[in-house]
């Protein structure tokens, strides 16, 4: 019993840190978005969004309030987004997405990441030409059919409509656009009466590559290396 205990306390402890680092997430998504366009949601597409994002992750109503109360007061953090490039070991590209007050730390415990696992850090433009940034809705598939609207999608931007699971193996239906078409793309969806679980922008490889099990897992390594630290929003990589 003791040891069924103690994997179970693992496994729950392990889901409340990953909740604990998307709330984090979310509230400097809400920051930035309150810093760029203000409180009200109704005029703030970016902070509807983070909103949004934040339902999906079950994050309380008040935190998300509070967030919100923060970002708009007195003393409020100054987050950035600054984007990260490096190699993963046995040369799979990654890009590291960030949003931090102190650049000096964040680059520092960014290299520190790539470094201790067998990466290399790079410099900016060193494997950011193997991606495509992308605007990326993520929808709940009950109710939709799926080919009337991937067909309905195409005049306003779509590049790419597929199947896709979330962080629960729970299934999606992930729709692509161009950057720039982003905000096209997100009142097609609303127009629709379609709310997306998550949208944002993604760094989406251009081509990938494959890797046996032992060396693929010393590269999720060094992700998991990365996504520890409180600075890093998001980590994309080219790993099939």
């Amino acid at each position: 019993m003791g040891r069924i205990f103690e994997t179970r306390k693992a496994t729950m402890m392990k889901r409340w840190d990953k909740m604990s680092k998307a709330f984090t997430r979310i509230g400097k998504e809400i920051a930035m978005a309150v810093k760029a366009g203000g409180t009200n949601p109704d005029n703030n597409s970016a902070l509807r969004r983070a909103i949004q994002n934040g339902r999906t992750m079950n994050m309380p109503k008040d935190k998300v309030e509070a967030a919100i109360k923060k970002a708009s007061g007195q003393g409020a953090a100054n987050y950035e987004e600054i984007v990260y490039e490096g190699y993963a070991p046995h040369g799979v590209a990654v890009m590291v997405v960030t949003a931090t007050d102190n650049p000096t730390r964040t680059v520092s415990n960014v290299r520190v990441g790539f470094n201790r696992k067998g990466g290399n850090f790079g410099s900016t433009g060193s494997v950011a030409f193997q991606f495509k940034k992308m605007g990326v809705f993520r929808l709940d598939p009950k109710g939709i059919d799926a080919e009337s609207l991937e067909l309905d999608l195409i005049d306003h931007g779509l590049e790419d409509f597929g199947e896709g699971t979330g962080d629960e193996g729970e299934p999606q239906l992930v729709v692509r656009t161009a950057f720039e078409s982003f905000g096209t793309m997100s009142k097609a969806l609303e127009e629709r009466s379609i709310t997306p679980l998550s949208s944002g922008h993604e760094y989406v490889p251009t081509t990938t590559m494959e890797l046996g099990e032992d060396e693929a897992n010393e590269v999720f390594a060094m992700i998991d290396a990365l996504e520890q630290d409180d600075d890093v929003q998001h980590v994309f990589h080219n790993l099939a």
